[in-house]
């Protein structure tokens, strides 16, 4: 199949009440191909053209907030962790079970929170340039004089935007990285900043415990000369991924501007993670009655939708130490442990709600998800 001259397909779905848009190319399993912070698909378009020479059905997501998907302009839209959400809701919408799942940059730590909610979904992982503990510092320095120019200095960044939205993108696919980097400097700024806003404020990565329990195939690509994508965080990864092997670019366009030196390898890894995949058949999912524990998601996953969707105007109206306690049982069931330092005398609520969080330490997510599901119950038979 000449690959090169294939059409990328367009698609969307609705995840969220939000439109994203994705894209695919080539026949075989899937892979799941994910950008880095406010770049979209063109970043990942001629990788992916490799990717689906060796075999497979290469599916480009454009995140919420990223490309041709719908935008917002709340920070709380754009956390790592919740664009995980959106990839599995894609895996949902077109009916796989499993497939690879990686990308670069933010794509890359996205990656590894569906690995962590969902491994059982993940055939294999692809990381490339992973942003954890060593890198975050940097990024934060980094990508805050942006959120900054974003959020403050509309009047002079929107017009910027403005012009290189207009402007003609590079034709061909060894140009598609450069047409995805004018995409980015077209965003709108408000855009811009919820999303920066969103991804240094949420969890960057799961935890390193979370990350020691996976065990599926995994290529981690990392580079030397970059603060943003520490070569430490690369090499920790992979020697805490149990089935990890490390590859280590010259730089950081290497992959997508000359990518012969790296290519050998990935496509061994290709190979070996397509034949065992053609080899394993998917596990069945459970049709018939559901485990007591995926009976308690259920419940705590509709009670959370049931306080979220009430209206304002409602008689649901918890006091501000209520509404604490449960923020603080929703973070300890959905993520555990409290993450993160304890936020400054500055910003008192982001305290206050960290403080709640860290009351629970300890308790397991099972048991912060009765918790919440009671003060709920609790909450509404007063209102009767």
């Amino acid at each position: 199949m000449n690959v090169s001259a294939t059409l990328f397909e367009p698609h969307d779905f609705v995840y969220g009440g939000h439109r994203l848009y994705y894209e695919t190319v080539g026949e075989g399993p899937p892979f799941v191909l994910l950008h880095g912070i406010l770049l979209d698909a063109h970043i990942n378009r001629e990788l992916a053209t490799r990717i689906a020479a060796e075999g497979y059905r290469v599916i480009l997501l454009d995140l919420l907030g990223h490309g041709r998907s719908d935008k917002t302009t709340d920070p709380k839209d754009h956390r790592a962790d919740f664009y995980a959400d959106q990839v599995i809701g894609l895996l949902d919408h077109l009916q796989l079970e499993r497939a690879v799942v990686g990308g670069v940059s933010l794509g890359c730590i996205v990656s590894l929170h569906v690995a962590a909610k969902a491994p059982q979904r993940v055939t294999a992982l692809f990381l490339e340039m992973p942003v954890m503990e060593w890198s975050a510092p940097w990024a934060a320095l980094m990508l805050s004089p942006l959120l900054v120019a974003a959020r403050f200095l509309r009047f002079g960044y929107a017009p910027l935007a403005r012009l290189v939205k207009r402007l003609p993108r590079p034709r061909g696919l060894k140009r598609e990285w450069l047409a995805g980097l004018m995409n980015t400097a077209s965003l709108d700024p408000g855009v811009v900043a919820a999303i920066l806003h969103g991804v240094l404020v949420g969890p960057i990565v799961p935890s390193e415990l979370q990350r020691r329990a996976l065990h599926m195939p995994a290529l981690v690509l990392g580079h030397t000369g970059d603060k943003l994508h520490e070569f430490r965080d690369a090499h920790v990864l992979s020697e805490q991924l149990s089935g990890a092997r490390l590859l280590e670019a010259r730089h950081i366009l290497e992959l997508r501007t000359r990518p012969e030196r790296l290519w050998p390898e990935i496509a061994d890894f290709l190979h070996e993670v397509r034949v065992s995949a053609v080899a394993a058949p998917a596990p069945a999912r459970p049709v018939a009655t559901a485990a007591p524990q995926d009976d308690l998601r259920l419940r705590f996953e509709q009670t959370v939708e049931k306080v979220r969707s009430a209206p304002a105007d409602g008689p649901f109206k918890p006091s501000n130490e209520l509404k604490l306690r449960m923020y603080a049982l929703f973070r300890q069931a959905t993520d555990g442990d409290v993450q993160g330092k304890r936020p400054g005398m500055l910003d008192l609520v982001a305290r206050f709600k960290y403080d709640a969080w860290a009351t629970l330490k300890g308790t397991s997510r099972d048991e912060a998800m009765k918790r919440y599901i009671e003060e709920v119950d609790k909450l509404e038979r007063t209102l009767v």
